[in-house]
């Protein structure tokens, strides 16, 4: 059986929407036949515990406690064939480690619009995004990202540009990605910035989109 590994350290700014999450990761788990282990305590991020691991979901925020020889662990773990998955506040986390925003494919920069958005599916073959529609209504507080480009990643879900105010934007190019993925070394890297908001824990499409996600970082689909 596969494992998780969710890490849910606060460094930063504290989601009050961890514990749903958590249960709902668990409840993925169960659904999907993975193991997951939830921890906030940065100490599981080593060479030797990652070696029980498939992947490794961040829901975190902040310079996370690590020392150097665990940054590098965690970087060496992908690269080497470890999938890695981020949601939401995963981009707003180790700023000052590049080689971290380089594995994930951009850092956040601004949340200009908290409101409800339309988001265009731009791949609807991929394990995430293949149950959506190809335009649909989403409450969320849309980030947007610095360091990224999509050059250098494959866009799964993007900013439908006009159920927005464009000028509060942040990026010259208004390209406002919401859930990409990339091969990283061996590896393979999943993102989706949604989540802020408790609710869409509980929404159907979320939690398939996640389960997708997942499966495809963890190259079981």
């Amino acid at each position: 059986m596969k494992r998780l590994l969710v890490l849910t350290h606060s460094a930063g700014f504290k989601h009050d929407y961890l514990p749903l999450a958590v249960e709902t990761l668990e409840e993925l788990g169960e659904e999907n036949g993975l193991e997951v282990f939830a921890s906030e305590d940065c100490s599981a991020i080593n060479k030797n515990d990652l070696k029980k691991f498939s992947a490794i979901l961040f829901i975190t925020s902040g310079e996370l406690p690590m020392s150097n020889e665990q940054k590098r662990s965690l970087i060496n773990f992908v690269k080497n064939g470890g999938g890695f998955i981020g949601v939401h506040n995963a981009a707003d986390t180790f700023h000052q480690f590049q080689d971290y925003g380089e594995m994930l494919g951009g850092y956040f920069k601004a949340h200009p619009w908290t409101q409800e958005v339309v988001v265009k599916v731009e791949d609807n073959t991929h394990p995430a995004t293949r149950h959506l529609p190809e335009k649909f209504r989403v409450k969320e507080e849309v980030y947007t990202f610095k360091n990224w480009s999509r050059n250098k990643t494959h866009v799964l879900i993007s900013l439908d540009n006009s159920s927005i105010d464009l000028s509060k934007g942040t990026r010259e190019d208004h390209d406002y990605a919401l859930s990409w993925c990339h091969d990283y070394g061996r590896g393979r890297v999943f993102y989706t910035a949604f989540g802020h908001f408790p609710e869409t824990w509980c929404e159907e499409w979320f939690r398939k989109h996640l389960a997708g996600g997942i499966a495809w970082a963890m190259g079981i689909l």
